[in-house]
């Protein structure tokens, strides 16, 4: 497998991390689980807000949740949050959809992860389509200055 950045960026910081490559292009994040043969919960898709031009915000939840967008602006301080329309997270984050990773934006975005991550191993992408990393969600909340709260439906 070629080293994305995010395992370049993961092997810099000394964090520990497994890779895991997947076939068949930009599955939705159940598909994902599967394919891997994981549990939904532990396989989490990153996840892009604004608040205001130039404002966003980066949640990571599982594959088979859904952000709940009042949760989501309260964790960030915000009145609201609005989803970051597909067209602009690559010029945004420097990801495309299906290949989005809270680690190695262009920019570190104030992150959150959902609470059912934490003291948890978890899955999310390694910065491609068809490839996941598998670590701590303390390394990786450290990583991206992150922190846990309930941000789902």
């Amino acid at each position: 497998m070629v080293k994305t950045n995010v395992m370049r960026i993961l092997e810099r910081e000394g964090v520990k991390y497994a890779e895991h490559e997947y076939f068949g292009g930009a599955l939705s994040g159940t598909e994902v689980a599967r394919t891997l043969g994981e549990d939904e919960e532990l396989v989490f898709k990153t996840l892009v807000t604004s608040s205001a031009p130039g404002k966003y915000f980066v949640f990571v939840i599982p594959v088979a949740a859904e952000l709940d967008l009042k949760k989501a602006a309260r964790a960030a301080g915000q009145k609201s949050v609005e989803m970051l329309p597909q067209k602009q997270l690559l010029p945004v984050t420097g990801y495309v959809h299906g290949g989005c990773s809270p680690v190695g934006m262009k920019k570190l975005f104030p992150t959150f992860f959902h609470a059912s991550a934490e003291g948890k191993n978890i899955f999310v992408s390694g910065g491609k389509v068809g490839v996941q990393v598998e670590l701590s969600s303390a390394d990786l909340a450290k990583l991206t200055c992150g922190q846990f709260a309930d941000l789902i439906r």
